[in-house]
């Protein structure tokens, strides 16, 4: 497995500072409003939950006791949302399940964010990153309906800013193909072109995707489907925000 540690920064001309706003939203969304994870009300009423989306209708259950692993877990039950339901499709992208969660997301997104904002300027860096979020909960969601292995896999929540940041893969793996990335790669500290370093994570991600057919929308609490979708929503919207981009000044 391939795990990128920073990139190569030297022709970045402009301070990223929508990329630290989002870092540091993330952050202070986790700290204050999800106490650092524990406040589950807060998480099960903001995150995106696919039967809400797809009927437009808030859900509010109970607490449940489910089999996981072998093992019985009780599941919180899903808050009320205030306002529209939809509304949980961007919340839900600055909100994460954990500590390990939210560092690995973070970490990506300050090694491949700041060359994308550098690229489109900051505002179409801002619009580029919220839709590739909203289009990965999109496809996330559409997933769970299509091959949903019963009733209750509807009601599971999702969450984290894994879907914009993938978007933010696609885009920079062909924005910057050759630019060098220090990983860790099976163990070895090397440099690799971003090419292969996000190849190998991709595929990684389409092959446990695959995984999941037949068995829920999600494998192991990862939500694939929108990794992906995030990733080839990246892939073809950089094509048209990166249109015209030259030698003017960035907004």
């Amino acid at each position: 497995m391939v795990f990128p540690l920073y990139d190569d920064n030297t022709d970045r001309t402009t301070i990223p500072y929508v990329n630290y706003a989002f870092i540091a939203l993330n952050i202070l969304v986790f700290v204050l409003l999800q106490r650092l994870g524990t406040d589950l009300s807060f998480t099960y009423s903001f995150s995106t939950v696919p039967q809400e989306i797809m009927t437009g209708t808030d859900v509010v259950t109970s607490s449940r006791i489910v089999e996981y692993a072998g093992q019985e877990v009780q599941i919180p039950g899903l808050g009320r949302t205030p306002g529209s339901v939809y509304l949980t499709l961007f919340t839900s992208m600055f909100m994460h399940g954990g500590i390990a969660h939210i560092a690995g997301n973070m970490l990506f997104l300050w090694i491949f964010g700041d060359n994308i904002e550098d690229r489109l300027g900051h505002v179409r860096y801002a619009i580029f990153y919220l839709l590739c979020g909203l289009i990965a909960s999109l496809a996330h969601v559409f997933t769970t309906a299509a091959f949903a292995g019963e009733q209750a896999d509807m009601l599971v929540p999702s969450l984290g800013a894994s879907g914009a940041i993938s978007g933010v893969l696609g885009g920079y793996i062909l924005l910057h193909p050759s630019r060098r990335v220090t990983v860790l790669l099976f163990r070895f500290l090397t440099q690799v072109p971003a090419w292969v370093a996000i190849g190998i994570w991709f595929a990684f991600q389409l092959i446990s995707g695959l995984g999941m057919l037949g068995a829920g929308s999600q494998q192991g609490g990862v939500a694939y489907a929108a990794h992906i979708g995030g990733f080839l929503a990246g892939l073809v919207l950089i094509k048209f925000f990166d249109r015209g981009r030259g030698t003017e000044t960035r907004i």
